[in-house]
């Protein structure tokens, strides 16, 4: 972890300094590729991808949040869930035709923003990306 890093005000969940003291909700990241799972807690008006990045979690974002990739799909696991987030637009849409292991609960996670709605929320990182971008470039959150 890095040194901006602070444990949170429950136990075992992390949260970056600046978020300190900002409404959040709980979101659990499942990895496919190894079934491993991270609950962290979201600032409320924060992305996933964003969140992701905050608590080092694999979540490529190969096109830093521009809407130009596939590398952050992830998957809802709870159609209750998905129908919470708002619809994706038609760039969202064009996106997701490219990514890797697409369901039918499937978003971009620079897509979804966290919302007390969606407090409980689980998506699973599916096991590879297609990155057109670059292929194996993880760029650092700005």
């Amino acid at each position: 972890m890095s040194d901006t890093l602070a444990l949170g005000h429950s136990a075992g969940q992390w949260c970056s300094d600046e978020d300190e003291g900002a409404e959040t909700i709980s979101v659990t990241f499942v990895s496919e590729k190894d079934g491993s799972e991270t609950t962290v807690k979201a600032p409320i008006g924060k992305h996933l991808l964003e969140v992701a990045h905050d608590n080092d979690i694999e979540l490529e974002g190969a096109c830093e949040a521009s809407l130009a990739c596939s590398t952050c799909h992830v998957i809802v696991e709870d159609e209750e869930f998905f129908h919470r987030i708002p619809e994706p637009t038609e760039d969202e849409l064009d996106m997701l035709d490219l990514a890797f292991g697409l369901s039918e609960t499937s978003r971009l996670g620079c897509q979804v923003i966290a919302t007390k709605e969606l407090d409980g929320l689980r998506v699973k990182i599916p096991s590879a990306t297609r990155n057109f971008y670059v292929d194996g470039h993880v760029p650092k959150p700005h």
